[in-house]
């Protein structure tokens, strides 16, 4: 079986990483599958949908020079056109997401001011260490 650009084909799960999947398409090839092509929704832990010895179906996205080939899992997947419909009845959203950032800056307003009393701190640390090492400030030689 020959592996072209845009075929799907059967594989076996040989590793997993934080950002894939290697994918053992057999006749010595190997392909990595991004964590971004394993489903159509955000998925943050690839563990929690593949497992190692897992076989699945793939679609070849690229094959670069060198031989590293890149799959896709989620495009490997016939989708019926129903599916579209939903995108085109989600227009409402951005009405609820405008209370959604009030909500957001506090947060961000109370993570900057933590984030920066934090750098002062470390930032103070670091001064004092430095001047140590050195001997001190000529204010304090004497």
């Amino acid at each position: 079986m020959s592996i072209e650009v845009g075929s799907k084909v059967e594989g076996k799960v040989t590793g997993i990483a934080n950002f894939g999947a290697f994918i053992d398409l057999g006749n010595n090839k190997t392909g990595l599958v991004h964590i971004s092509e394993v489903s159509d929704s955000y998925v943050e832990n690839i563990n929690e949908e593949l497992e190692v010895g897992q076989t699945i179906t793939v679609k070849v996205l690229t094959i670069a020079d060198d031989g590293k080939i890149g799959l896709s899992i989620r495009k490997a997947t016939d989708k019926p056109a129903v599916e579209a419909k939903p995108k085109t009845t989600s227009r409402p959203r951005p009405s609820s997401s405008n209370k959604r950032p009030v909500a957001k800056k506090e947060d961000f307003d109370s993570l900057m001011s933590s984030f920066l009393k934090d750098s002062e701190d470390r930032l103070t640390s670091l001064k004092r260490h430095t001047e140590n090492k050195r001997g001190g400030s000529g204010g304090r030689k004497g």
